[in-house]
């Protein structure tokens, strides 16, 4: 990008569970399965337990999608000629949008009073940016990048 940036936002999905909450919480899951399995096969229901199974792999499945999903970044960054939406993981990253400051605008969209979604617009295009927001930091996103569009145009004219 050319020139200063007006606006260099880096947005983190955020997760409530750390790993070691992970391991705790797959250990409370596993010992409760097992030992409803030994109560079932006690009883003579011997597929249970391999249900039981089915059980905490799928929690582990889960909880790996969400911590992979955790790692993507998405960098908005506004310089007085350009907006950009840069989406990083740890294996690579991607332009997903570039577009002319002066013609980019940004569009609140509210239900009940609510921001559930920000989006870039320039000429029919539109882009969807800070989805991993909460509604109330979703609309406090919205402003800062209105501020920095319209900070990034003045310094143009």
């Amino acid at each position: 990008m050319h020139g200063p940036l007006y606006m260099d936002a880096e947005i983190r999905p955020n997760r409530s569970l750390t790993e070691r909450g992970f391991i705790v919480l797959i250990s409370v899951v596993t010992a409760a399965n097992v030992a409803s399995a030994a109560v079932f096969v006690s009883m003579g229901a011997t597929f249970v337990p391999v249900f039981l199974g089915f059980d905490v792999l799928a929690v582990i499945v889960a909880f790996w999608a969400s911590f992979r999903s955790a790692r993507r970044i998405e960098r908005v960054q506004v310089s007085s000629r350009e907006v950009r939406v840069v989406q990083q993981t740890p294996r690579d990253t991607r332009l997903v949008w570039e577009s002319p400051t002066a013609f980019t605008r940004v569009r609140v969209e509210t239900d009940d009073g609510r921001a559930v979604g920000v989006k870039l617009l320039l000429s029919g295009r539109e882009m969807d940016v800070a989805a991993a927001l909460s509604p109330r930091e979703r609309a406090q996103f919205a402003e800062a990048l209105e501020r920095a569009i319209w900070r990034a145009r003045r310094e143009r004219g």
